[in-house]
């Protein structure tokens, strides 16, 4: 018999600024755990984060080293999940011009991702 191979995970956070308890608690403590018993993709998205700074974009690069040092800080092992910054994957830029021109608009717009933040 062959082994089953282990479940996935694909996740991210944004580089907008210093990662705070909500950030350990929220995600960084259950990613830590996940690496036991998942193949685990954990990405900063810095491309993402420029629909939040688009204003300003300067200080993204920094928040970028700034996260990844935090992750390995709580416990994220690059030994045992892959970390990868978004922008250094060229194919996530292709694969998005691909998708979007076979997804129509309307699905797009219904997805909550891409809907902007409502201000209370």
């Amino acid at each position: 018999m062959t082994a089953m191979p282990r479940p996935r995970v694909l996740s991210g956070m944004r580089p907008t600024g210093p990662l705070h308890l909500g950030h350990l608690v929220g995600a960084l403590a259950n990613w830590v755990g996940l690496q036991d018993t998942h193949d685990c993709f954990f990405a900063i998205v810095d491309w993402h984060a420029l629909t939040t700074d688009y204003a300003d974009p300067s200080l993204i690069r920094g928040y970028v080293r700034d996260v990844a040092i935090d992750w390995l800080a709580a416990g994220i092992d690059p030994e045992r999940a892959v970390v990868f910054v978004q922008s250094e994957v060229k194919a996530h830029a292709e694969l998005h011009l691909l998708l979007s021109m076979m997804v129509p608009l309307p699905y797009r717009i219904a997805l909550p991702i891409q809907k902007p933040p409502q201000r209370l």
